[in-house]
Protein backbone atom coordinates (compact mmCIF):
# COMPACT_ATOMS: atom_id res chain seq x y z
CA UNK A 1 0.00 0.00 0.00
CA UNK A 2 2.36 2.61 -1.17
CA UNK A 3 -0.04 4.70 -2.37
CA UNK A 4 -0.58 8.14 -0.31
CA UNK A 5 -4.36 8.38 0.21
CA UNK A 6 -4.37 11.97 0.16
CA UNK A 7 -3.37 12.29 -3.50
CA UNK A 8 -6.51 9.81 -4.24
CA UNK A 9 -9.00 12.15 -2.47
CA UNK A 10 -11.37 14.61 -4.54
CA UNK A 11 -13.42 17.28 -3.72
CA UNK A 12 -16.20 14.80 -4.26
CA UNK A 13 -14.46 12.13 -2.25
CA UNK A 14 -12.28 13.96 0.60
CA UNK A 15 -10.05 12.19 2.60
CA UNK A 16 -11.16 10.59 6.01
CA UNK A 17 -9.15 10.60 9.47
CA UNK A 18 -7.86 7.27 10.56
CA UNK A 19 -9.32 5.55 13.29
CA UNK A 20 -7.80 6.14 17.15
CA UNK A 21 -4.64 4.13 17.05
CA UNK A 22 -5.12 3.20 21.03
CA UNK A 23 -8.83 1.78 21.13
CA UNK A 24 -10.12 0.53 24.64
CA UNK A 25 -12.41 -1.58 26.09
CA UNK A 26 -15.00 -0.20 27.75
CA UNK A 27 -14.85 1.45 31.10
CA UNK A 28 -18.86 1.79 32.67
CA UNK A 29 -19.66 -2.12 32.37
CA UNK A 30 -17.63 -5.58 32.17
CA UNK A 31 -17.67 -7.03 28.22
CA UNK A 32 -19.33 -10.20 27.93
CA UNK A 33 -17.64 -13.56 27.13
CA UNK A 34 -18.00 -14.37 23.40
CA UNK A 35 -19.04 -10.57 22.95
CA UNK A 36 -19.35 -10.24 18.64
CA UNK A 37 -18.35 -6.53 16.58
CA UNK A 38 -20.91 -6.84 14.06
CA UNK A 39 -19.77 -4.42 12.06
CA UNK A 40 -16.34 -3.12 10.49
CA UNK A 41 -14.45 -2.31 8.08
CA UNK A 42 -11.19 -3.10 6.46
CA UNK A 43 -9.62 -1.02 3.66
CA UNK A 44 -6.92 -1.39 1.17
CA UNK A 45 -5.64 0.87 -1.76
CA UNK A 46 -4.13 1.00 -4.94
CA UNK A 47 -2.56 -0.57 -7.07
CA UNK A 48 -3.68 -3.45 -4.75
CA UNK A 49 -7.18 -3.06 -4.13
CA UNK A 50 -8.55 -0.32 -6.53
CA UNK A 51 -10.98 2.75 -5.10
CA UNK A 52 -14.69 2.37 -7.15
CA UNK A 53 -14.69 6.27 -9.01
CA UNK A 54 -17.70 6.76 -7.76
CA UNK A 55 -17.02 6.85 -4.21
CA UNK A 56 -18.14 9.32 -1.79
CA UNK A 57 -14.94 9.14 0.35
CA UNK A 58 -10.79 8.44 0.17
CA UNK A 59 -10.44 6.41 3.26
CA UNK A 60 -7.09 5.72 5.29
CA UNK A 61 -6.08 2.29 5.09
CA UNK A 62 -6.67 -0.54 7.63
CA UNK A 63 -5.37 -3.85 7.30
CA UNK A 64 -6.91 -6.99 8.79
CA UNK A 65 -4.29 -7.21 11.34
CA UNK A 66 -4.68 -3.88 12.55
CA UNK A 67 -8.54 -4.59 12.73
CA UNK A 68 -7.58 -7.86 14.67
CA UNK A 69 -5.98 -5.53 16.98
CA UNK A 70 -8.74 -3.29 17.60
CA UNK A 71 -10.92 -6.54 18.56
CA UNK A 72 -8.21 -7.70 20.64
CA UNK A 73 -8.01 -4.04 22.71
CA UNK A 74 -11.98 -3.85 23.07
CA UNK A 75 -12.65 -7.44 24.63
CA UNK A 76 -14.78 -8.71 21.65
CA UNK A 77 -14.42 -12.53 21.04
CA UNK A 78 -15.81 -12.68 17.08
CA UNK A 79 -16.24 -10.00 14.58
CA UNK A 80 -17.87 -9.39 11.46
CA UNK A 81 -16.54 -7.81 8.32
CA UNK A 82 -18.77 -5.30 6.36
CA UNK A 83 -17.66 -5.36 2.80
CA UNK A 84 -16.96 -0.98 2.28
CA UNK A 85 -18.29 0.90 -0.51
CA UNK A 86 -14.97 2.17 -1.91
CA UNK A 87 -14.71 -0.95 -2.92
CA UNK A 88 -17.23 -2.03 -4.43
CA UNK A 89 -17.92 -5.40 -5.71
CA UNK A 90 -14.00 -6.01 -5.07
CA UNK A 91 -14.19 -8.22 -1.60
CA UNK A 92 -11.21 -9.48 -1.72
CA UNK A 93 -9.36 -7.81 1.21
CA UNK A 94 -12.71 -8.50 3.07
CA UNK A 95 -12.62 -12.61 2.39
CA UNK A 96 -8.55 -12.65 2.94
CA UNK A 97 -8.98 -11.38 6.41
CA UNK A 98 -11.96 -13.76 6.58
CA UNK A 99 -9.96 -16.66 5.98
CA UNK A 100 -6.94 -15.51 8.50
CA UNK A 101 -8.86 -16.12 11.30
CA UNK A 102 -11.59 -18.20 10.33
CA UNK A 103 -13.19 -19.42 13.91
CA UNK A 104 -13.44 -15.96 14.89
CA UNK A 105 -14.99 -14.01 11.68
CA UNK A 106 -18.07 -13.95 9.51
CA UNK A 107 -18.60 -11.49 6.49
CA UNK A 108 -20.87 -9.63 4.81
CA UNK A 109 -20.32 -9.01 1.00
CA UNK A 110 -21.28 -6.66 -1.67
CA UNK A 111 -22.57 -8.60 -5.21
CA UNK A 112 -24.62 -7.44 -7.85
CA UNK A 113 -26.96 -9.06 -10.50
CA UNK A 114 -23.78 -10.85 -12.49
CA UNK A 115 -22.28 -12.75 -9.79
CA UNK A 116 -21.94 -16.14 -9.96
CA UNK A 117 -23.19 -19.10 -7.96
CA UNK A 118 -19.85 -20.70 -7.81
CA UNK A 119 -18.78 -17.10 -6.76
CA UNK A 120 -21.56 -17.34 -3.92
CA UNK A 121 -21.04 -20.60 -2.72
CA UNK A 122 -16.80 -19.83 -2.45
CA UNK A 123 -18.02 -16.85 -0.36
CA UNK A 124 -19.71 -18.98 2.05
CA UNK A 125 -16.95 -21.36 2.20
CA UNK A 126 -15.03 -18.12 3.42
CA UNK A 127 -17.47 -17.60 6.27
CA UNK A 128 -19.83 -14.74 4.03
CA UNK A 129 -23.26 -14.76 5.86
CA UNK A 130 -24.96 -12.42 4.03
CA UNK A 131 -25.13 -9.60 1.38
CA UNK A 132 -24.90 -5.65 1.30
CA UNK A 133 -27.17 -3.23 -0.44
CA UNK A 134 -26.15 1.10 -0.04
CA UNK A 135 -27.97 3.10 -0.98
CA UNK A 136 -25.95 6.15 1.17
CA UNK A 137 -22.28 5.75 -0.19
CA UNK A 138 -20.95 5.43 -3.81
CA UNK A 139 -19.52 2.41 -4.44
CA UNK A 140 -22.50 0.63 -3.21
CA UNK A 141 -24.95 -1.87 -4.82
CA UNK A 142 -29.07 -0.34 -4.48
CA UNK A 143 -32.13 -2.39 -4.37
CA UNK A 144 -32.50 -2.53 -8.22
CA UNK A 145 -31.51 -6.42 -8.10
CA UNK A 146 -32.49 -6.65 -4.00
CA UNK A 147 -35.79 -9.57 -4.95
CA UNK A 148 -33.35 -11.36 -7.64
CA UNK A 149 -30.40 -11.74 -5.49
CA UNK A 150 -32.32 -12.36 -1.77
CA UNK A 151 -33.56 -15.40 -3.65
CA UNK A 152 -30.01 -16.31 -5.14
CA UNK A 153 -28.76 -16.28 -1.11
CA UNK A 154 -31.55 -17.82 0.80
CA UNK A 155 -30.60 -21.61 -0.18
CA UNK A 156 -26.88 -20.57 1.48
CA UNK A 157 -29.60 -19.56 4.75
CA UNK A 158 -27.73 -16.03 4.49
CA UNK A 159 -29.38 -12.70 5.14
CA UNK A 160 -29.46 -9.52 3.36
CA UNK A 161 -27.80 -5.88 5.32
CA UNK A 162 -28.92 -2.53 4.50
CA UNK A 163 -27.58 1.11 4.68
CA UNK A 164 -30.66 3.02 4.00
CA UNK A 165 -32.30 6.32 5.62
CA UNK A 166 -35.06 4.92 7.65
CA UNK A 167 -37.48 8.10 6.53
CA UNK A 168 -37.77 5.92 3.59
CA UNK A 169 -38.67 2.68 5.18
CA UNK A 170 -42.54 3.59 4.80
CA UNK A 171 -41.99 3.11 1.34
CA UNK A 172 -39.99 0.43 1.33
CA UNK A 173 -40.98 -1.51 4.10
CA UNK A 174 -43.96 -4.06 1.80
CA UNK A 175 -40.68 -4.82 -0.41
CA UNK A 176 -38.79 -5.84 2.93
CA UNK A 177 -41.51 -8.19 4.25
CA UNK A 178 -41.96 -10.23 1.20
CA UNK A 179 -38.13 -10.84 1.35
CA UNK A 180 -37.31 -14.73 1.49
CA UNK A 181 -34.49 -13.92 4.16
CA UNK A 182 -33.73 -12.33 7.02
CA UNK A 183 -32.32 -8.46 6.66
CA UNK A 184 -30.46 -6.25 9.26
CA UNK A 185 -30.75 -2.78 9.20
CA UNK A 186 -27.66 -0.76 9.66
CA UNK A 187 -26.58 1.90 12.37
CA UNK A 188 -30.26 2.26 13.91
CA UNK A 189 -31.74 3.37 10.85
CA UNK A 190 -29.16 6.31 9.97
CA UNK A 191 -31.63 8.81 10.37
CA UNK A 192 -31.01 12.52 12.32
CA UNK A 193 -32.12 12.49 15.44
CA UNK A 194 -33.50 15.98 14.64
CA UNK A 195 -36.37 13.51 12.78
CA UNK A 196 -37.77 12.75 16.10
CA UNK A 197 -38.66 9.35 17.61
CA UNK A 198 -42.13 9.42 16.46
CA UNK A 199 -41.08 9.82 12.68
CA UNK A 200 -43.16 7.59 10.48
CA UNK A 201 -39.76 5.96 9.14
CA UNK A 202 -38.56 5.20 12.54
CA UNK A 203 -42.12 4.09 13.91
CA UNK A 204 -42.02 1.50 11.01
CA UNK A 205 -38.51 0.45 11.97
CA UNK A 206 -39.94 -0.20 15.02
CA UNK A 207 -42.59 -2.38 13.96
CA UNK A 208 -40.52 -4.15 11.40
CA UNK A 209 -38.40 -5.46 14.04
CA UNK A 210 -41.41 -6.71 16.31
CA UNK A 211 -43.11 -7.92 13.46
CA UNK A 212 -40.61 -9.19 10.49
CA UNK A 213 -38.03 -11.45 10.55
CA UNK A 214 -35.79 -8.00 11.13
CA UNK A 215 -32.84 -6.68 13.20
CA UNK A 216 -31.09 -3.86 13.73
CA UNK A 217 -27.29 -2.64 14.21
CA UNK A 218 -27.21 -0.28 17.61
CA UNK A 219 -24.37 1.21 15.82
CA UNK A 220 -23.13 4.63 14.21
CA UNK A 221 -24.69 6.97 16.81
CA UNK A 222 -22.45 9.73 15.40
CA UNK A 223 -23.86 9.17 12.16
CA UNK A 224 -27.58 10.03 14.15
CA UNK A 225 -26.81 12.70 16.62
CA UNK A 226 -27.27 16.60 16.11
CA UNK A 227 -24.80 16.76 19.45
CA UNK A 228 -21.83 14.96 19.19
CA UNK A 229 -20.29 12.96 21.99
CA UNK A 230 -21.29 11.27 24.39
CA UNK A 231 -24.27 11.07 21.51
CA UNK A 232 -27.29 11.88 24.38
CA UNK A 233 -29.82 12.67 21.82
CA UNK A 234 -29.39 8.91 20.85
CA UNK A 235 -30.48 7.41 23.95
CA UNK A 236 -34.70 7.51 22.80
CA UNK A 237 -34.14 6.07 19.63
CA UNK A 238 -31.78 2.74 21.07
CA UNK A 239 -34.07 2.85 24.04
CA UNK A 240 -37.29 2.65 21.60
CA UNK A 241 -35.57 -0.31 19.70
CA UNK A 242 -34.56 -2.32 22.40
CA UNK A 243 -38.12 -2.02 24.08
CA UNK A 244 -39.50 -3.22 20.64
CA UNK A 245 -37.43 -5.92 20.41
CA UNK A 246 -34.60 -6.71 22.67
CA UNK A 247 -33.63 -10.05 20.79
CA UNK A 248 -33.36 -8.52 17.30
CA UNK A 249 -30.55 -5.82 18.25
CA UNK A 250 -26.86 -6.10 17.98
CA UNK A 251 -24.08 -4.14 18.19
CA UNK A 252 -21.01 -3.03 16.21
CA UNK A 253 -18.09 -0.31 16.16
CA UNK A 254 -18.52 0.67 12.77
CA UNK A 255 -14.55 1.20 13.24
CA UNK A 256 -12.82 2.42 11.65
CA UNK A 257 -15.20 5.10 10.99
CA UNK A 258 -15.59 6.31 7.29
CA UNK A 259 -16.83 9.51 6.16
CA UNK A 260 -17.08 10.51 9.68
CA UNK A 261 -16.95 14.42 9.93
CA UNK A 262 -15.46 15.63 13.61
CA UNK A 263 -13.47 14.01 15.73
CA UNK A 264 -13.02 9.86 15.60
CA UNK A 265 -14.28 8.03 18.25
CA UNK A 266 -13.05 5.60 20.42
CA UNK A 267 -14.40 2.18 19.99
CA UNK A 268 -14.76 1.64 23.86
CA UNK A 269 -16.41 5.20 24.40
CA UNK A 270 -19.10 4.10 21.77
CA UNK A 271 -19.39 0.81 23.75
CA UNK A 272 -19.77 3.03 26.88
CA UNK A 273 -22.98 4.17 24.86
CA UNK A 274 -24.56 0.89 25.51
CA UNK A 275 -24.62 1.81 29.62
CA UNK A 276 -27.11 4.40 28.57
CA UNK A 277 -28.87 2.98 25.66
CA UNK A 278 -29.12 -0.81 27.62
CA UNK A 279 -29.05 -0.06 31.14
CA UNK A 280 -30.11 -3.81 31.99
CA UNK A 281 -27.20 -5.99 32.15
CA UNK A 282 -28.77 -8.98 31.58
CA UNK A 283 -30.01 -7.57 28.39
CA UNK A 284 -27.11 -5.98 27.39
CA UNK A 285 -25.35 -8.62 27.42
CA UNK A 286 -27.52 -10.67 25.09
CA UNK A 287 -27.04 -7.70 22.22
CA UNK A 288 -23.02 -8.08 22.61
CA UNK A 289 -23.16 -11.57 22.88
CA UNK A 290 -26.17 -14.12 22.52
CA UNK A 291 -27.99 -12.08 19.86
CA UNK A 292 -25.48 -11.92 17.75
CA UNK A 293 -23.76 -15.33 18.10
CA UNK A 294 -27.23 -16.31 16.65
CA UNK A 295 -27.54 -14.27 13.83
CA UNK A 296 -24.04 -15.04 12.45
CA UNK A 297 -23.62 -18.55 13.01
CA UNK A 298 -20.88 -18.10 15.69
CA UNK A 299 -20.81 -21.48 18.51
CA UNK A 300 -22.89 -20.61 21.76
CA UNK A 301 -20.53 -19.65 24.57
CA UNK A 302 -20.76 -22.32 27.16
Amino acid sequence: MSTDPASLATDRAPLCAGPDPHPHTARRFTVPAGAVDTHAHVIGLPPDYPLAPERSYTPIPVSPQQYFAMLDATGMANGVLVQVSVHGTDNRLMLDALRQQPKRMRGICVVDASVTDRELEDMAKAGVVGCRFNVLFGGGVGFDALETLAKRIAPLKWHVQFLLDARNLPELAPRLVKLPVPFVIDHMGHMPTSAGVSHPGFQTLLKLVRDADAYVKMSGAYRLSGEGPPYADTIPFARALVEAAPGRMVWGSDWPHVALKGPMPNVGDLLDLLADWVPDEGTRNAILATNARKLYGFDAVS
